[in-house]
């Protein structure tokens, strides 16, 4: 600032500022088109029909504005974007990776988390946000039987809290000084299935511990964990000199939704003294049903347990969840403390996030969650997740009457089938090659999205339902849309 200029920020306008009263009419537009988007996606397209060429061009190539430009017009553009060049998974009939519709309640609160826009790295920076994330965290844990006193934290998502209770299992078995120094020349081994998620590579890899720490044990014709080789090569590695980090355990595969055998595994990490983590990202939401396998009841008995509420609690992304019996094992894996943090209250009902996570800044995750949970309640949270499995039980019936879809499984709430033409004497690799046409048309069609699943070397069509706006009428003419293609 010049001395010709001293008053030129009295009353400072940034290009980035909105009036009130501006802020306030552009919120109900976009409020009210972005509920017509809602109500036009069951009868639009799931796909768009477009290569990414293409949609990039819609953009186009060209230099951030010079000049800025009308928000009503920006807000208006990126409406039409949206709506015509999306895939879009709250459509009743996506049935594809397991990502959920998202509940309308956590869309207002992503918007009202947005505009508090607390920082939930420290207490003093968020009260109320770390207060409401705590509670969140909690009323998790319970619905899956986890103790109440469990500690935990929001993240982005299954790959980061899987990722987190592997650095925490490390710590607790090998201790602090692995922070300080790394392994050296101690070998260690993490055990999990072979139908592991690939989260279990990123995070060997992260937690220095490298992949070729990963013991990838083999599993059953179900995608189960086989735990006579999982016990066969603990053994291995215990007579020589090995150090177990922990064992993980699956409960809702991502092809199939089978699950390991948690019972066995827990008594197994009992006796050796090994942490037992639970990949639950899509599955643990349905220990919450009385009538759930008594292995996915028994997460409540792991170290960790790391789920997605953006999965199977109808969240909007992002919102990952990492649960861990002990608060403290969080702290002794993450926690540093430098001059320039506030000084640690000796204070309980205290948290600071950025000591028990790899974030500093985060933002507010937790809210959407929690006005989502506090919407349905647990009996609503039950009953929803039972729907979900009921109509995926009803999608296999369906399908299975057709003479030309095989349906090789359904568990939880994904249901792997393919179709195979009525005396079909091609080989395996032709029919796979047939149901992978079947994909990209229906992508192509845009009718219903189902993503696909290799089991035992053969490709299958997999369709998952996370969804609250499927009913029975979509889940009824999935069938005809797969034999009308395959024909």
């Amino acid at each position: 600032m010049t001395p010709e200029e001293p008053n030129d920020l009295t009353d400072r306008r940034s290009p980035y500022s909105m009036s009130p009263a501006e802020f306030r009419r552009l919120g109900h537009l976009l409020v009210d088109q972005t509920a017509d988007l809602l109500e036009s996606i069951p009868d639009g397209r799931v796909t768009v029909k477009e290569t990414p060429g293409e949609t990039r061009s819609v953009l186009g190539e060209g230099p951030q504005p010079e000049i800025g430009e009308d928000p009503e017009k920006i807000l208006l553009e990126a409406v039409s974007l949206l709506k015509d060049h999306s895939t879009f998974n709250g459509h009743p009939k996506f049935w594809g990776y397991i990502t959920a519709s998202p509940a309308p309640i956590g869309i207002l609160g992503d918007l009202l988390a947005s505009a508090a826009n607390p920082n939930l790295g420290g207490w003093m920076l968020s009260p109320a946000a770390s207060a409401i994330e705590l509670q969140t965290v909690r009323w998790i844990g319970e619905l899956i039987s986890f103790p109440s006193t469990c500690g935990g934290l929001l993240v982005s998502g299954g790959n980061v809290a899987n990722i987190l209770a592997l650095m925490s299992a490390r710590v607790a078995a090998l201790g602090q000084e692995v922070r300080a120094s790394g392994l050296g020349s101690r070998r260690c081994a993490v055990y999990a299935s072979s139908s592991t998620h690939t989260w279990i590579q990123k995070a060997a890899d992260l937690a220095g511990l490298g992949t070729d720490s990963l013991r990838m044990i083999d599993c059953d014709e179900c995608e189960r964990m086989d735990f006579d080789h999982l016990v066969e090569v603990l053994n291995r590695d215990l007579a020589e000199g090995v150090e177990p980090i922990a064992i993980v355990a699956t409960s809702g595969t991502v092809s199939t939704g089978a699950i390991d055998p948690i019972r066995k595994i827990h008594a197994l990490c009992e006796q050796h003294g090994i942490w037992l983590h639970i990949d639950g990202a899509y599955g643990a939401p349905a220990a919450s049903l009385p009538e759930a396998d008594p292995d996915l009841q028994a997460i409540s008995m792991a170290d960790s347990v790391a789920l997605d509420p953006h999965k199977w609690l109808y969240s909007p992304l992002e919102a990952g969840c990492l649960l861990v019996k002990d608060q403290q094992s969080l702290l002794d894996a993450f926690s540093y403390r430098p001059p320039y943090y506030p000084k640690a209250e000796n204070d309980e009902k205290k948290v600071d996030f950025f000591e028990i996570g790899i974030q500093n800044s985060r933002g507010f995750r937790a809210l959407k969650v929690w006005m989502s949970l506090r919407q349905a309640g647990k009996a609503g949270s039950v009953e929803s997740i039972r729907q979900d499995i009921s109509l995926s039980k009803v999608m296999a019936d369906l399908l299975a009457v057709e003479s030309e879809i095989e349906v090789v499984s359904q568990r939880l709430s994904i249901v792997c089938f393919r179709f195979k033409p009525n005396g079909y004497i091609g080989t395996e690799e032709d029919l796979d090659t047939l149901n992978r046409a079947i994909i990209d048309e229906m992508y192509q069609e845009g009718e219903a999205y189902v993503s696909h699943a290799v089991i035992n070397g053969r490709f299958y069509l997999r369709a998952c339902i996370v969804n609250i706006n499927t009913t029975l009428a979509d889940v009824q003419v999935l069938p005809g849309i797969v034999c009308r293609l395959g024909r």
